[in-house]
């Protein structure tokens, strides 16, 4: 399996990549990032392209892959709509538009978030324009498309948010997350687990469009 990835540095696409490179069956890894990565690896190729709303360039480099995990993202916090909609849709539906093109046999998964509202119209605007980006990539004509709603995310393996104050809350609650985790394992994931559980989706395919925390624990866990 040939995968894409958007999102290498931030905390879900670190994951994301490590289980990547570990799962055998991926042969390899198309990293699509604004700048180049640290991480170097044999089944890991890094294509540096500054424009995200534009592939015309690089076009002729995304055909022929099975899998692509969109894990690009930001914080609403201290954002209008306007600007978070250019990030969080606009940038999706580019990539989403293009590879539907070069790669249409692929499955492709969103990462989107716990709440998000698929009605647009809820009064809560980071979820509207999750919901948004979500009604978008699962009316692409791919092999399959799906998006995850991870909730609750801790990360490990020395995975790190990019967000400062993220990153320092992580830190802090790190030894409370593990024990609540404990308490309710299907409610809060692991950057690993969502990791294992996208690429077996992309391998096997899942019973639901729209992934919940529980469900994406289910794909994560099964044998």
């Amino acid at each position: 399996m040939k995968v894409i990835l958007f999102g290498a540095t931030g905390m879900v696409g670190q994951g994301v990549l490590r289980e990547c490179l570990l799962d055998p069956d991926v042969e390899g890894v198309l990293a699509i990032s604004r700048t180049p990565l640290q991480q170097q690896h044999e089944k890991l190729r890094t294509l540096v392209h500054a424009d995200f709303t534009d592939y015309t360039a690089v076009e002729s480099e995304l055909w022929g892959y099975d899998a692509c995990f969109f894990c690009l993202g930001i914080t609403s916090v201290g954002m209008n709509e306007a600007d978070y909609t250019r990030i969080t849709y606009d940038l999706t539906m580019a990539v989403a538009g293009t590879l539907a093109r070069t790669s249409p046999r692929m499955t492709f998964v969103f990462t989107s978030g716990a709440g998000a509202d698929t009605s647009e119209k809820g009064t809560l605007m980071w979820a509207r324009v999750k919901g948004k980006a979500e009604n978008g990539v699962l009316g692409m004509p791919f092999k399959a498309s799906y998006v995850f709603r991870p909730g609750v995310i801790q990360p490990l393996h020395g995975v790190k948010s990019r967000t400062g104050w993220y990153q320092a809350l992580y830190v802090i609650l790190g030894p409370a997350m593990s024990l609540a985790r404990r308490l309710a394992p299907r409610h809060i994931l692991t950057t690993e687990q969502i990791g294992r559980a996208m690429v077996r989706v992309a391998q096997r395919g899942a019973p639901k469009r729209v992934l919940e925390a529980p469900d994406i624990y289910a794909v994560a866990t099964e044998p």
